[in-house]
Formats: structure tokens, C-alpha cells, sequence
């Protein structure tokens, strides 16, 4: 274990937020909590948006596109100097898991609120990350540890892993730079199509072979590591319904986890960061299969996206323990202290048409009233009356929801969706209200394919449903057959979550922080 002289506490006065939007927002509020000054930037299309007003200072960096402005890695440093900040805080997306911009930041004298340069660059290319665990009793999924671009090469090697398969991009990830081959005939152009799309998405055409796994469902873990040896899981999330390989709906705990696969997951993702000499917040994810067989498929070395429910059932406040262990704190919370807190959900509400293939469709936030009520959470960078730019994700906000069991979180999800009052652009809102209704979701029974086998767009969102009604067999369930279920679900997760009583709520402010944050 690292000697504490070695890491000789770094108060964080003053932190620049790279990013914009929900997430931007997300950190300042944290920030403001813990006494940190905040220092905002915006692009001309973000003047006007919440985190660049709630700020303690703001700034603009550019016209609206990312590359003229959240993207300009050396202005941002120049400008955290300019304004004595100590930290930046990338956030997720943009310049979050780019190794040359965190090395540029350590350089600077500044600190980065994420893992260090080392572990991005190890973690950052899929290839390089399946190297990295190489020895570490990870399970990975049959294929190739090196890129792959010539055609006859590839066909061997396709022919020894078996169809189908895989063709993915090492650099990125978002489905851009992926193709599913069924037979040897339709390689060679779907290896041209992934190298071409890879090399104009990240500007890197690697790719690597794998074998496809037929309806997997996609588990992530969330870890912590701080200086001093110290690695904690905080249980996993489930991230299977998604479409084009992106998440739109997350989940904590996974419903299809009991206690010795939850363990040996969230030790195999602790082996994960071992092998990076890992620090901060960082995810690993898992694709499981059929057999409960679960296989490594890549670390985001950031925040998610979806961090929220985890914050629901452990308790804590992620960017709070992230700002800590950059300011060089030790965990101060063991796994053993860990608990399972009830179940939540989350719904990414997203400008786009589900009845036009998740198309995004922007314009003007006419009326934007969220819900509001016990257990339910909005995270948003936009309010009523806002323009959407199409310059940038579509992601409006999130919605989280937490409740004593998976049911109860799926009917305050449902009467949430039913309170939301939002009008403008089409978003994923209805489709939230279709997936909660579907009597495959609620038994837990569903995965990666989820949407491509159920979803019809319009034909499914405009046809009326009862409650808890199966898109698969267009039977509403009987209220006879929802206490069946009821009494299911409840039976598995007294069965499958070691502890059942509440997380005691995380410190408003640390001892630790506290003390550095008074002394300096």
C-alpha cells in the first residue's frame, strides 16, 4: 500500500467544469455543498443555460460546435490557470476520457477530477484494455487481443473464432465502428465498413474480432479507488435496454443477480482497475449471458451517465467521494459497509422520435413542468423555454426514481411519466411509458435485444395498453397475476440482496474534507 506521506492532502478551492448541460449542473451542486467556487464555461449556444447562471463564475469558450469550444483541451487549462482553479472536472463525453488532455492537465500543475492519464491510455482502447487484464482472472470474450485489417488474415481468424461475430472499433464505443457478420461472405465489406466508420468517428480505424454473444444482457459495476490501495464496488446496474447500442434505460440493482454473482462481478471489475492501478470513480462493464456467464467488455475510465441510481441505493454522492480522492483523501467507506438500498430506475429523456427510429428531433422546450414527490429525481440542464442546439447530444434529462423494491420503483416510474408535462420536441418520454408497461420488463425477463424484438415504433406507442400488458403475446396481465409476480419479485430480492435494511445516509461533509478544506 502507498505511503500517505506519499500523497500529501490538495485542497480544492476552486474547480473549472468542462462540460455543459445536465451533467455540468450535476457537478456544481456538489461542488457548492463541499465549499468549492465554481467556474463555468459555455459555448454561444449555452449562455443562457442553468449551470452557466448558478455558477460563481462563467466564461465563453467558442461558437456552438464542440470542436470550436468544449473541445479545446488547451484553452480549458489556460483557463482554469487564468482563474487559480486547483481542479477540472471533465464530466462524461467530450474531453472526459481523452489520455492527452489528462496528461496535459497533470502537467499544467492542475488537478483532474478522474483517473489518471496512465489509466486512460490503458482503459481508453478496447484492445489495449483487453491486454491490460491479461492475467488478472478476467473473463473475456473469445476473439483477437490486436487489431485487425487484412481481409485474409481476418478470415482466418473468423473461421477458428466462429459465426457469428463480432467486428468492433477499439477506440470509442457507441455502436459506431460495429458490425455483426453472420457468415464468411459478408466480412470483407463489413470489415471495410467498421475500419471507415471507426476512422471517421474517432479518428482511429483498429479494429478488433470477437464473438457475438447471442442476447447477452449488459452489466456495469461501479468502482472507487483512491492513493492508498483502497478499491470498492458499489454494486452494478443494469443497462440492457438500449437501442443502436446506447443506453436508454438503467437500473440498480440488476434483477437477474443473486449474491455470488453479484460478488464475483464486482471482484473480477475490482481485478479490472487492479490492473490499471486504477484511481477515482470508473465503471466496468460486462456483457452476461444466457448461462449467467458473465465477460469483460471495457472500463469507462469517467462518471456515467447513469450514476444516479447507484447514488440511490448505496447512499452516497459520487462526485463528492470523486472531488475527495482527488484532493487525496482515502475512502472513507469500506465494502463491507455497503448495503442495497431498495431499487432504482432511470429514464434518459432524449430529443428524439421513437416513432421515427430514435431520429433526434430538436427545437423549442415549449412547457417543461418534471414531476416531483417522494423517491423521484430529475437531473436537467434545461428549462422551459430553452432551444435545444444541434450541436450536441440530445439529452434533455434524466429521471430517476427510487422505491423500496423493483415494483414499486416500476409504478413510481409510471406515475412520474404520467405527471411529466413536456411539450416541443418528440423525446423518449412515451417510450418510457411503453417499456414500463411491458410484462417482460417487469418479470425481468429481457436483454440487449429488447427493443429490435418488441418495439414497432408508432404501432406500439399508439396502441392503447392496460396495465403491465406483454408486447410479445398482447395479453394484459389479470390483477390475480400481478400479485403472482408481485409476490416473485419480492421473494427474489430478499433472496438476492445480502443486507435488506437501509444505507445510513452518506456525512454532509466529510471529517477528512472538512479539516483540509478548514486548515488550507
Amino acid at each position: 500500500m502507498p505511503s500517505t506521506l506519499a500523497h500529501a492532502p490538495k485542497p480544492i478551492h476552486k474547480v473549472l467544469i468542462a462540460n455543459r448541460g445536465e451533467i455540468a449542473w450535476r457537478i456544481l451542486r456538489t461542488a457548492r455543498e463541499m465549499g468549492i467556487e465554481t467556474v463555468a464555461v459555455f459555448s454561444e449556444a449555452d449562455r443562457y443555460a442553468p449551470h452557466v447562471r448558478h455558477a460563481d463564475w462563467a466564461f465563453p469558450i467558442g461558437p456552438p460546435p464542440s470542436t470550436a469550444s468544449y473541445l479545446r483541451g488547451g484553452h480549458l487549462i489556460q483557463l482554469a490557470l487564468e482563474q487559480e482553479c486547483q481542479a477540472i472536472h471533465p464530466g462524461y463525453g467530450f474531453l472526459s476520457e481523452n489520455a492527452s488532455f489528462a496528461k496535459a492537465v497533470e502537467e499544467a500543475g492542475l488537478l483532474l477530477v478522474g483517473p489518471s492519464s496512465k489509466s486512460m491510455e490503458a482503459m481508453g482502447n478496447k484492445v489495449a484494455a483487453k491486454q491490460a487484464v491479461a492475467g488478472y482472472e478476467i473473463p473475456l470474450v473469445p476473439g483477437t487481443d490486436h487489431p485487425v485489417s487484412d481481409p485474409n488474415q481476418a478470415a482466418e481468424i473468423a473461421e477458428g473464432i466462429g459465426f457469428p461475430l463480432l467486428i468492433k472499433a477499439a477506440a470509442g464505443g457507441g455502436g459506431k465502428g460495429m458490425r455483426i457478420v453472420t457468415k464468411i461472405e459478408e466480412l470483407n465489406e463489413s470489415l471495410n465498413l467498421a475500419i471507415s466508420e471507426a476512422t471517421n468517428a474517432f479518428g482511429n480505424g483498429s479494429v478488433f474480432l470477437e464473438k457475438y454473444i447471442a442476447a447477452p444482457r449488459h452489466i456495469e459495476i461501479q468502482l472507487m479507488a483512491d492513493d492508498f490501495g483502497n478499491i470498492i464496488y458499489l454494486f452494478e446496474r443494469e443497462c440492457s435496454i438500449q437501442r443502436r447500442h446506447q443506453k436508454l434505460i438503467e437500473e440498480a440493482p440488476s434483477s437477474c443477480l443473486d449474491p455470488s454473482l453479484r460478488i464475483a462481478m464486482g471482484e473480477a471489475a475490482v481485478r479490472v482497475a487492479l490492473a490499471c492501478g486504477y484511481r477515482n470513480a470508473g465503471t466496468v462493464e460486462f456483457l452476461l449471458d444466457e448461462n449467467n456467464r458473465f465477460y469483460f467488455l471495457e472500463m469507462n475510465t469517467r462518471l456515467q451517465v447513469e450514476h444516479p441510481v447507484t447514488e440511490y441505493i448505496t447512499g452516497l454522492d459520487l462526485v463528492r467521494l470523486q472531488f475527495e480522492i482527488t484532493a487525496g483523501l482515502p475512502l472513507s467507506i469500506r465494502q463491507e459497509d455497503l448495503r442495497i438500498n431498495g431499487h432504482s430506475i432511470e429514464l434518459r429523456i432524449c430529443a428524439e422520435d421513437p416513432r421515427n427510429q430514435f431520429l433526434p428531433d430538436l427545437g423549442k422546450l415549449i412547457r417543461f413542468h418534471p414531476p416531483q414527490g417522494p423517491g423521484i429525481r430529475l437531473d436537467s440542464g434545461y428549462e422551459e423555454g430553452m432551444d435545444i442546439p444541434v450541436h450536441y447530444d440530445p439529452l434533455l434529462a434524466k429521471l430517476i426514481v427510487h422505491a423500496p423494491d423493483r415494483l414499486a420503483a416500476i409504478a413510481r416510474m409510471k406515475r412520474a411519466l404520467d405527471e411529466f408535462e413536456l411539450s416541443g420536441p418528440a423525446t423518449t418520454l412515451d417510450f418510457g411509458r411503453w417499456v414500463m408497461s411491458q410484462r417482460d420488463f417487469v418479470e425481468g425477463r429481457f436483454d440487449t435485444g429488447f427493443i429490435a424484438k418488441y418495439f414497432r415504433g408508432s404501432e406500439s406507442l399508439d396502441t392503447p395498453l392496460p396495465p403491465w400488458e406483454s408486447s410479445a403475446e398482447g395479453n394484459p396481465l389479470s390483477f390475480s397475476e400481478e400479485i403472482a409476480i408481485a409476490a416473485v419479485v419480492l421473494q427474489h430480492q430478499f433472496s438476492s440482496q445480502e443486507v435488506q435494511n437501509s444505507q445510513p445516509d452518506a456525512p454532509f461533509v466529510s471529517d477528512a474534507w472538512h479539516q483540509l478544506w478548514k486548515n488550507n
